[in-house]
């Protein structure tokens, strides 16, 4: 049976500030994200099962998206939890906002690396994730491969 790749893309709408950072990304501001995840797997073989043919139902993967990511992210303000960002995001909270505290800087390359370990956990013990691609902007992108992360 062959391997195959499927993806699906979701969007949502977060804020965050980069503690420290030496430009604009400094002040709190938000990015309209597309985030597209690609898994990889052997279709189902089996004709009596109701998924006959798939990898994974693209239903599945969008309910472990949107419940670890997407339902969390979306609207919400994300901050390092390690900075004085603290103090604005409790603020914040006590104002009825929605906000994310991280144990890291909250950049493209880092939301990756946070979003692979939750989509992972999730996923059926026969469907890998291959890989995460995350636009911040028209022309800006972070990508994440799971061959990448044990080179040999």
């Amino acid at each position: 049976m062959s391997i195959i790749r499927i993806t699906k893309q979701f969007n949502f709408e977060t804020g965050h500030a980069l503690y420290g950072y030496d430009g604009k990304c400094k002040n709190v501001h938000g990015h309209s994200y597309k985030l597209s995840v690609t898994v990889i797997g052997t279709p189902i073989g089996d004709s009596n099962n109701v998924k006959y043919g798939m990898v994974i139902d693209f239903g599945d993967l969008k309910k472990i998206v949107s419940s670890e990511i997407v339902n969390k992210f979306d609207h919400a303000t994300v901050f390092n939890k390690n900075t004085p960002h603290i103090e604005l995001a409790r603020e914040l909270e006590k104002r009825d906002h929605s906000v994310i505290l991280v144990d890291y800087q909250p950049t493209s390359e880092m939301m990756l690396v946070d979003f692979a370990e939750k989509i992972k956990r999730r996923l059926p013990a026969n469907i890998m994730l291959h890989s995460l691609k995350l636009q911040e902007t028209g022309t800006s992108h972070a990508e994440w491969y799971a061959s990448d992360q044990n080179p040999i």
